[in-house]
């Protein structure tokens, strides 16, 4: 079992000001993907190298598979990683690269060279073995860097950033890869991303954090389709969630956006005469050209064709939102277009603290 237990992990910055990870716990399951995912300076990469022992908290535990290993050192935690560069020898070949951590820990050469060329067969590699870095592209070093880590047969499997050096389209083909070769191995993996497309693909689960601490923890599609806040919503998702001020009627049969009104869907009846935030998806908005029942009128501001679907920006009594189009739809800037919201799709939150809020 190679579970992992964070409890309570606290780790300052030098100068004692502000904390990287404030009070982080977290349960990741035996052969469980986990993405930790936010911007730059969250904390993300600070708690996977606790967790692999390249940092020590200040306080707090780390147990994998019900051993506390928080103080131990890398080498006694039995767990392998990917950094962001490919961090491979230069002057050695790509055999040499992957069998590597073997050498360090005295495996037999018989079982290095079978464990090389399984390795090398499962990441697309056989025919390079024999190759300098230098004569490979991005992909296949990062290939080699993967490789080495799964080789060593470790109980847990970190990556930091694995493909951020890749080019989008080498980026998007590799990462289909990588998922299949996680779930082929059943290794218990922590991933750590900015990229939300990644981190939604790849994750069985998506810590997304913020300012050291885990502002939503779930799986992919209860992340984002129901983010736990403001910051969330607007993190998660190409384009973001639009975020509108509206304000429920005192019967809640009707929702108030600025000037214009609508009836409330069902899910804002249990915020009758209060202020809300309401959040909608790009992809969660019918546009129309003529009116329905319902519609709310919007200025287009701008028009991006984007093949599959056309992406506009309008406005809203003054509030700017992404909505998404058919690639056949005709506008233009400064027409009048009409957009249907779906109910069951809203997700409404408080405007103070931008906090969700539970219907009653």
């Amino acid at each position: 079992m190679a579970d992992i237990q964070i409890s309570n992990l606290v780790k300052t910055y030098p100068g004692g000001s502000e904390r990287a990870t404030d009070d982080v716990s977290l349960s990741i399951r035996d052969g469980e993907f986990t993405v930790l995912l936010g911007p730059s300076g969250c904390g993300k990469t600070t708690l996977l190298r606790m967790i692999a022992g390249l940092e020590l908290p200040d306080s707090g535990s780390i147990s994998i598979g019900g051993r506390d290993v928080t103080y131990l050192p890398p080498n006694k935690r039995n767990l392998s990683m990917v950094f962001q560069s490919y961090a491979v020898f230069p002057h050695r070949k790509v055999r040499y690269n992957i069998g590597f951590g073997l050498k360090m820990a005295k495996v037999p050469a018989d079982e290095i060279e079978r464990k090389v060329q399984w390795a090398a067969d499962l990441l697309q590699l056989g025919p390079y073995l024999d190759r300098l870095p230098a004569n490979l592209s991005g992909g296949q070093r990062q290939r080699v860097a993967v490789a080495r880590a799964i080789v060593m047969d470790a109980d847990v499997l970190l990556m930091d950033e694995p493909l951020s050096n890749l080019d989008a389209l080498l980026r998007l083909t590799f990462r289909s890869e990588l998922k299949k070769i996680v779930q082929d191995l059943g290794t218990t993996t922590v991933y750590v991303t900015h990229d939300q497309s990644e981190a939604l693909s790849l994750g069985d689960q998506v810590a997304v954090m913020r300012k050291g601490r885990i502002a939503q923890l779930g799986d992919p599609l209860d992340v984002y389709d129901a983010p736990a806040d403001r910051f969330v919503g607007g993190f998660i998702g190409s384009p973001p969630m639009n975020f509108l001020d509206a304000a429920v009627s005192h019967d809640g049969g009707t929702l108030v956006l600025g000037e214009q009104q609508l009836m409330a869907p069902s899910i804002l009846r249990s915020f009758a005469g209060k202020d809300v935030l309401l959040g909608v998806r790009a992809e969660n908005v019918a546009v129309n050209s003529t009116r329905s029942s319902g519609d709310v009128a919007a200025t287009v501001l701008v028009v991006e064709p984007m093949g599959s679907t056309t992406l506009l920006t309008v406005e809203v009594d003054g509030h700017p939102l992404k909505v998404q189009a058919p690639p056949t739809f005709k506008t233009a800037p400064h027409r009048t277009v009409w957009l249907g919201f779906a109910p069951n799709t809203m997700r409404v939150y408080d405007r103070e603290t931008s906090m969700a809020l539970e219907a009653s």
